[in-house]
């Protein structure tokens, strides 16, 4: 299963306002939860996250732990050129995650 699941259109043209939806799977534990035996869940929370098209970070979010688990953002980019969207997040474990989707400018 993919860490996580990007809606683009599959074709814009040059100057749209473009909706990209990403939904990242992550569990989001706040480290206020118990586990069966009574301990501590650690808390592991997706911190960062950016969204770069082409040379530029054109989104960026600092997260915390009031997010719910599986994270689902929203924005709009204005397509300028067929290329890629690199996604990536890192968490409290200090994971890093890259997921990339095309972007086809007619």
């Amino acid at each position: 299963m993919p860490d996580a699941r990007i809606s683009l259109p599959a074709s814009v043209r040059r100057g749209d306002a473009v909706e990209v939806r990403i939904s990242i799977r992550h569990p989001m534990e706040t480290g206020y939860r118990l586990d069966e035996m009574g301990k501590s869940i650690p808390r592991n929370v997706v911190r960062n996250f950016s969204c770069r098209y082409g040379d530029a970070v054109v989104f960026s979010a600092r997260m915390g732990p009031g997010i719910a688990a599986n994270p689902y953002l929203k924005f709009f980019i204005t397509a300028r050129d067929s290329g890629e969207l690199v996604f990536e997040w890192s968490d409290d474990t200090g994971a890093r995650f890259t997921e990339r989707a095309k972007l086809t400018v007619a």
